[in-house]
């Protein structure tokens, strides 16, 4: 979880942290979001500005391996930690997760998909195996608006079974 941090109001500090692999360092304000961290200071548009306040999962990442709603999180949070977007997910092409979302039709808008891959992605990071209610509870924070979640659901169990395949 994210550890909490306080700065003076108004003020802005340096924050350093590691995105996508890659050290980094700026000048943020303590009432700056990592989420407009990520989409206005770096350029990663993939984590996705939708609700803002938590709800629909558009914008989730991993935080030191852990899913994280990056509108929730102020950016000082984050300071000295390891945060992943879903373009550092595939900076050596598409994952395996990725495949099945687009071989499943795990996706309509795509608007959710980058919330719903990394949020899927780290499910499998922390158990290959998991159990459907395991998936259902993963996925609670991920809102889809477009489809009926059959296509996400056929594409992480695909996934599971691609992974088990792989890993025998």
């Amino acid at each position: 979880m994210i550890e909490k941090t306080y700065l003076s109001a108004g003020r802005s500090a340096p924050l350093r942290i590691r995105v996508n692999g890659r050290e980094t360092e700026l000048d943020v304000p303590p009432s700056k979001r990592l989420l407009h961290v990520l989409r206005d200071d770096l350029g990663l548009t993939g984590t996705k500005r939708s609700c803002e306040i938590g709800r629909c999962g558009a914008c989730m990442v991993l935080v030191d391996g852990e899913p994280v709603n990056s509108c929730l999180a102020m950016a000082y949070q984050c300071q000295s930690k390891s945060v992943t977007t879903i373009e550092g997910l595939s900076e050596d092409g598409m994952t395996l997760v990725q495949q099945c979302f687009l071989d499943e039709g795990g996706y309509q808008c795509g608007y959710c998909t980058p919330g719903m891959i990394v949020s899927v992605t780290a499910l499998l990071a922390n158990d290959p195996s998991p159990a459907d209610t395991d998936i259902q509870e993963a996925l609670s924070g991920n809102l889809c608006r477009c489809t009926g979640y059959g296509g996400i659901l056929r594409a992480v169990k695909k996934a599971i079974e691609l992974k088990r395949e792989q890993t025998g």
